[in-house]
């Protein structure tokens, strides 16, 4: 299994609007390196789901429930879209501050990467997070 982070502006799509949809397929993407991530994602990955541009912080889990496909907003065969749904809200969300100000997180890409709407998460970066989460 491998673990991811997705962003969103909970002002377009947030945690609770996900959860009460209870599943959406993550479309939108224009970036090549986030397009690659969402192909290398497979059924039954993780991925955290991260309020970006106001609150800032993971607030949950999200799991992959079908892989890459052609993504349905546009003609443009480079563009993919993942299906995705809810797996858990995290007992305390976790800021980018405090994401910055932990050591062992330094070269996470949310910190190096900042701007990249869909990146990978090492397995020791997931299960400290998990931690700070209280999880």
């Amino acid at each position: 299994m491998a673990y991811w982070l997705i962003k969103s502006e909970p002002f377009k799509y947030s945690w609770d609007q996900f959860v009460k949809d209870g599943s959406t397929f993550w479309d939108g993407v224009r970036n090549y390196a986030a397009r690659n991530n969402l192909r290398s994602m497979k059924k039954g990955d993780l991925a955290f789901f991260y309020h970006s541009n106001e609150g800032m912080e993971v607030v949950g889990i999200a799991k992959v429930i079908k892989e890459s496909y052609q993504d349905p907003t546009t003609p443009e065969t480079a563009w993919l879209a993942v299906d995705f749904k809810p797996h858990k809200k995290l007992k305390k969300s976790v800021t980018l501050a405090e994401v910055k100000a932990t050591p062992a997180l330094a070269n996470m890409a949310l910190i190096r990467l900042g701007r990249l709407s869909v990146q990978p998460v090492l397995e020791t970066e997931w299960n400290l997070i998990l931690k700070m989460a209280g999880e």
